[in-house]
């Protein structure tokens, strides 16, 4: 038991190291020998659980699947509407981001040459059935408009979503992420949501900007 606990740590270490540099150099531009050396770990260590880059990047995108789905998950239960669940959801993801190296590996895997093996879905194919779920729900309780194409609207809040973590990972810290959500939510609010319920969601932006990690 002792030496599957060993493994599982140093698994876990390996993959952590993995993330941190294909987030800092990119994936092309990292060799094993970097993240053996990141690790601290030993070039056998390395080979026990990975054979090859390749299995590291699908092991950091299995990592961020299981992570999305369960916080979509969680953020969906307690009686919320749809909408605030999804709203609840992109801030839990910008703000683990600032603190978790393997969802920011995933999402330059996610937006480089890396696809993931079968089974597992496109990181993007995956959000946007997750996005798409809680707008057609959002419909039906009447917090989006009703003539509201959903497939377009699924698709442009994953591109601005994406997009304003892609550019602000050039251009500002990491931790500024929150306040960029905050502001996507203030431009689509105003263009989803009916005007007796829009003061409601824009404070619920406003106040997910402010608190940590809001489940």
């Amino acid at each position: 038991m002792a030496r599957q606990v060993r493994a599982e740590k140093t698994r876990a270490t390996i993959i952590t190291a993995a993330a941190d540099l294909f987030d800092r150099q990119g994936y092309e531009a990292t060799s094993l020998s970097d993240i053996v050396e990141h690790a601290r770990v030993t070039k056998g260590a390395l080979y026990f659980h990975f054979a090859a880059k390749e299995d590291l990047a699908h092991a950091i995108l299995e990592l961020q699947s299981v992570t999305c789905h369960r916080l979509a998950r969680d953020t969906g239960a307690r009686g919320r509407t749809s909408l605030e669940a999804l709203m609840r959801l992109t801030f839990c993801l910008a703000r683990m981001s600032a603190e978790d190296p393997v969802l920011r590996a995933g999402l330059r895997l996610a937006t480089g040459v890396t696809r993931p093996r079968p089974p597992l879905s496109h990181p993007f194919t995956e959000w946007l059935d997750i996005v798409s779920a809680r707008l057609a729900a959002a419909v039906e309780e009447a917090d989006v408009h009703p003539d509201a194409d959903i497939d377009v609207v699924a698709h442009s809040l994953v591109c601005f979503f994406v997009g304003t973590r892609v550019v602000g990972r050039a251009r500002e810290p990491v931790t500024r992420q929150p306040r960029r959500t905050a502001e996507m939510w203030q431009l689509l609010i105003r263009g989803l949501v009916p005007v007796t319920r829009r003061a409601r969601y824009l404070s619920l932006a406003a106040r997910l900007e402010r608190e940590p990690a809001p489940l």
